[in-house]
């Protein structure tokens, strides 16, 4: 049986984990860096949990034709979460022309008990094809995580 001493201690303790995990966040917009070393900025985020950016790939092409490709996205309930969901979509663009390509991303920030954030996602990559009979060659599925670049 507990005394009015350790339950107060037990329930004190309680509050301040609950106090200081409201306090931390994780937030998407600035920038990170993907275990295949591609780079991403993320705007800041709108009241409705919309933002652009750009995405660096060395995963996407050799060095020469590695330009910045622009992305769009929406984080789900903004400033509600603290480890937020969001989807955003990659425009490829290269100094060549290889066949156009488009991807999704899909993920979670996270917020580990250090205060260091990353982001966990999976993507779907889409290239434009010659004919329905080269569709099956058409898609990629991957998985990155992000760290922030500091």
């Amino acid at each position: 049986m507990m005394g009015k001493t350790g339950f107060s201690l037990i329930l004190a303790l309680a509050l301040v984990t609950v106090g200081t995990s409201s306090e931390r966040k994780c937030v998407l917009s600035g920038s990170w860096r993907s275990n295949l070393d591609c780079r991403m900025v993320v705007s800041e985020l709108s009241e409705a949990g919309a933002f652009s950016g750009s995405y660096h790939s060395v995963a996407m092409a050799p060095k020469a034709d590695i330009l910045s490709s622009p992305l769009h996205g929406v984080q789900h309930n903004a400033n509600q979460k603290e480890q937020p969901t969001f989807g955003f979509t990659v425009k490829w663009q290269f100094s060549e022309s290889p066949p156009e390509s488009m991807s999704v991303f899909v993920g979670q920030c996270f917020m580990d008990d250090q205060g260091e954030e990353t982001l966990q996602t999976t993507w779907l990559l889409r290239q434009e094809v010659g004919s329905p009979n080269a569709n099956w060659e058409a898609f990629r599925v991957g998985t990155n995580i992000f760290t922030r670049i500091k």
